[in-house]
């Protein structure tokens, strides 16, 4: 882990997974020099509050995370179909996830491995998770256990977005090569 840098980011996202009895978990991207950082975070368990938050509540407390960041996008857990559309009607640019599990761990692992993604200190829930993820050895195929997978799940529909990123296009003229 490592402290984010203070300044100098060029790009700014937000990656959600959404939850009303599970937890929800939100983390804030800042991009500097083609890398990525996790630079903060943002985790609610219901249960372990005991109070349910609505749509809009989590909209405001993602608004917090972003605080005076220019978020480009928020990438959204895809079954989160009413806290989308809260965030929209907002003015927020969503995306839904990307939720192919096994392609977006291995994506995750590539991305942590080639220093791609970073993940800073303060992101003691994602910490939390990294540590708690595994296998379901039970199911007899690869699944993975769903607990202790909300951090997870939303730092792997982030990795899946960058996948989507748009190429530059070049033309060439027919004949100069």
């Amino acid at each position: 882990l490592m402290e984010p840098p203070e300044d100098g980011f060029d790009r700014w996202r937000i990656s959600c997974d959404y939850g009303t009895l599970n937890p929800a978990s939100f983390g804030l991207w800042g991009r500097r020099d083609g890398i990525w950082y996790r630079v903060k975070e943002y985790y609610y368990d219901a249960r372990a509050e005991g109070k349910q938050k609505t749509d809009g509540e989590y909209v405001e407390d993602l608004r917090k995370l972003a605080g005076d960041c220019p978020v480009e996008m928020v990438i959204a857990d895809p079954s989160a179909a009413s806290f989308i559309e809260a965030l929209r009607r907002e003015g927020w640019t969503v995306r839904k996830a990307d939720n192919r599990v096994l392609e977006g761990i291995r994506r995750t692992a590539q991305a942590l491995q080639k220093g791609e993604i970073v993940i800073c200190r303060g992101c003691d829930a994602a910490v939390r998770e990294f540590s708690m993820y595994c296998w379901d050895l039970k199911s007899g195929q690869d699944k993975v256990k769903k607990e202790h997978d909300h951090a997870m799940d939303e730092i792997r529909y982030f990795v899946m977005s960058l996948e989507k990123e748009p190429l530059a296009a070049v033309c060439v003229e027919r004949g100069r090569f």
